[in-house]
C-alpha cells in the first residue's frame, strides 16, 4: 500500500477548461483520461441531484472541476435528456456522450465510455455526485496507472474509495460492463492486482445519494 500526504489544491477552473479542450483535441499529451459517469436517475434524490447547486454550482460539474483539475481530459457519460447538464458539463470544458442504453445501468454507461475512448493508456474512473474527492488524490491514482498499475485506487481508513483507475490492458473486461455493478466485476477479477494509495481524503468515500446528504459537504 502507498502513502500520500495531504495537499491542498484550489484549482484555476477557467485555466483548467481550456487546458481540458486541448488536451482532449491532443490525446498524446494525456494519455489517461477521466471518465465522469453521470447518467444515473438520482432517484433516490428525488431527480435532478447532479444539477443540484452546491455551493453556487451544479454537483456533477464539482466532479468534472476536480477532474481536470488534476490535469485530465475529460469525457462525462450522460443520460438522454439531460440536455441542461450536457451544456454545464460542456461549459466547463468536458467532452460529453450520451448513453442511449443508460437506464440499463451504470455499467452499460462505462462501457460506453470506454469505446468511446478506447485509444487511452488508461482511464480514470469517477462518479458524478462524489463532488469532494481532491484534485491531488486523482492525480495520484492517474500517475499510478501510468506508472503500470492494472487498477489503482485510493484507500481511506479502511475503505477503498473513488475514483478507480484502470489499465488500458483491461479494455476488453470493461467494454463488457453491464448492468448495475459497474465495474465490479472487473475489480473482484483482479482484486490482488490493485495498487492502493493510502489518502486523508474523506472525499473518496463520501457521495451524494440522498437531498439530506447535501448539507454535509458544506
Amino acid at each position: 500500500m502507498e502513502v500520500m500526504g495531504e495537499r491542498g489544491l484550489r484549482p484555476q477552473f477557467s485555466a483548467c477548461a481550456a487546458y481540458n479542450r486541448i488536451t482532449m483535441t491532443e490525446p498524446s499529451a494525456s494519455p489517461v483520461t477521466g471518465i465522469l459517469l453521470a447518467a444515473g436517475a438520482g432517484s433516490r434524490f428525488g431527480g435532478g441531484k447532479l444539477l443540484h447547486p452546491l455551493e453556487g454550482v451544479a454537483l456533477g460539474v464539482h466532479a468534472a472541476r476536480n477532474l481536470m483539475a488534476a490535469g485530465l481530459s475529460v469525457l462525462a457519460v450522460v443520460r438522454p435528456g439531460s440536455d441542461e447538464l450536457q451544456r454545464l458539463l460542456t461549459e466547463a470544458g468536458c467532452t460529453v456522450t450520451e448513453c442511449a442504453n443508460a437506464a440499463d445501468g451504470m455499467g452499460v454507461s462505462l462501457a460506453h465510455a470506454i469505446a468511446r475512448a478506447r485509444d487511452a493508456a488508461g482511464w480514470v474512473v469517477a462518479l458524478a455526485d462524489m463532488p469532494r474527492i481532491r484534485p491531488a488524490t486523482i492525480r495520484a491514482v492517474a500517475d499510478a496507472v501510468r506508472a503500470g498499475a492494472l487498477i489503482a485506487a485510493p484507500h481511506f481508513q479502511g475503505e477503498r474509495g473513488h475514483p478507480v483507475g484502470f489499465s488500458a490492458a483491461l479494455r476488453d473486461e470493461l467494454l463488457a460492463c453491464r448492468g448495475d455493478e459497474g465495474a465490479r466485476a472487473v475489480i473482484r477479477r483482479h482484486h490482488a492486482e490493485i495498487r492502493l494509495l493510502e489518502v486523508d481524503d474523506r472525499g473518496v468515500v463520501f457521495d451524494i445519494d440522498r437531498r439530506e446528504d447535501v448539507p454535509a459537504t458544506l
